[in-house]
């Protein structure tokens, strides 16, 4: 539990508003508009519409607990925020989930058209690798090559490409998915990009391998726990409250941990993936590791 000291000595909210700035600086600075237009408009559009910035927040927060500098870790928190964009976009297409809203937008395709939409999502993730291997200038090429590696990993057939297209086979057909095939989705498609968040920042602040794996079960317990939160969100939430449809897991006869557990059980898993993941953290120094405590925290409590 947060004591009295914790809150006067480490203030969440002001740390979530410094980090986004940074990032959405350097995002901005990274995808600027240029020849042609369009497509650098549509990237734009969805990479610089908001969002909560958690993932760079995560890798940033990763590196500097074990000793880095955000500027190591800052590339490579564009990089996935980069990433996570490209995945929205692409996941609320007509032939994937079909959405008309997301960050309380139009979506990209609504915008930009689909044929733009999907080529802003295959530039963002090209644009992604061409920028994370810019920390090269300021940390070894040895530790960039590994943080390549490990994000290729996360998004490809091994990570969220595997989430979605299991999510997808199973989309109004639950009657036969169980919680091991619904975890397999979720581990993949949702917590596979939040777990290499913060392995790239251990490893681009020069984390041990003891360190990088400690913080490897970190993540992935709380990437599951984001997607057990949103969940929940879909069915108790608006879409206004949201700024993204509500109810369209229900709508599209999607497993979700409320229809396998029901609310207060998915609830119950909520807080003991959060109290886990923060076990990972015990022999951590407190004070470094008071913004992953707190992203945990947030992400389990979190209302949109």
């Amino acid at each position: 539990m947060e004591t009295h000291k914790e809150r006067n000595t480490f203030n969440f909210k002001e740390y979530m508003i410094e980090k986004a700035n940074y990032v959405n600086k350097a995002m901005d600075e990274a995808v600027s508009v240029k020849n042609p237009p369009k497509i650098h408009e549509a990237m734009r559009y969805s990479l610089l519409a908001g969002g909560k910035r958690v993932r760079p927040m995560l890798c940033i927060a990763a590196c500097e607990l074990v000793g880095g500098h955000q500027s190591a870790a800052m590339p490579a928190a564009c990089a996935v925020e980069m990433i996570h964009t490209m995945s929205l976009i692409h996941d609320d297409l007509p032939c994937m989930d079909n959405d008309d809203l997301r960050r309380g937008k139009p979506t990209n395709h609504k915008v930009f058209g689909e044929d733009v939409a999907v080529l802003a999502g295959d530039s963002l993730l090209a644009f992604a690798f061409e920028f994370i291997v810019t920390a090269a200038n300021m940390v070894p090429p040895n530790r960039v090559l590994e943080a390549v590696g490990e994000l290729a990993k996360a998004i490809g057939t091994e990570g969220l490409v595997a989430g979605q297209v299991v999510d997808l086979s199973c989309t109004g057909n639950n009657t036969n998915v169980g919680l091991p095939q619904l975890e397999f989705i979720h581990i993949h498609k949702t917590a596979a990009l939040l777990e290499a968040s913060v392995v790239l920042g251990a490893i681009l602040g020069g984390g041990s391998d003891e360190q990088v794996e400690k913080l490897r079960t970190f993540a992935r317990k709380i990437g599951l726990l984001f997607q057990v939160v949103d969940d929940i969100l879909d069915v108790t939430k608006s879409s206004e409250e949201l700024g993204k449809t509500a109810g369209k897991d229900l709508m599209a006869d999607k497993a979700t941990y409320p229809k396998l557990l029901g609310l207060d059980q998915a609830r119950e898993f909520a807080e003991k993936l959060n109290e886990e993941a923060k076990e990972q953290l015990a022999e951590f120094d407190s004070d470094k590791a008071a913004p992953l405590i707190a992203l945990a925290d947030y992400i389990a409590h979190r209302q949109n």
